[in-house]
């Protein structure tokens, strides 16, 4: 996931793990990655690759429709601290990427 030029620096070392934290309410690190839980994700985990890029994976759980929302709000809260994009400036990129890829 693309990071906004010049915001790279805000999330480097322990930061993204204490976005995390501040976000999730909880955090632990695993090898390179950081990992929470929330919600519908079970777990989480994100790590810096580059100063402009950002890992994620997350599992996914079932659980009662309001979570879920709870869940997505959360989710776009702390990608959009961490990327500096909003939900549909995130999803532009993605369409735009995926095009140049030819997917």
């Amino acid at each position: 996931m693309d990071i906004k030029r010049g915001l790279g620096s805000r999330i480097e070392g322990e930061k993204l793990g204490e976005l995390m934290k501040e976000i999730f309410g909880n955090m632990e690190k695993d090898g390179g990655w950081f990992v929470s839980r929330y919600g519908a994700m079970q777990p989480i985990r994100t790590k810096l690759s580059t100063k402009s890029s950002l890992s994620m994976e997350i599992i996914t759980v079932k659980v009662p429709d309001e979570e879920v929302l709870k869940t997505i709000r959360k989710r776009n809260a702390f990608l959009e601290r961490a990327t500096g994009f909003n939900s549909k400036q995130r999803l532009k990129r993605l369409k735009d990427k995926a095009k140049k890829e030819g997917l």
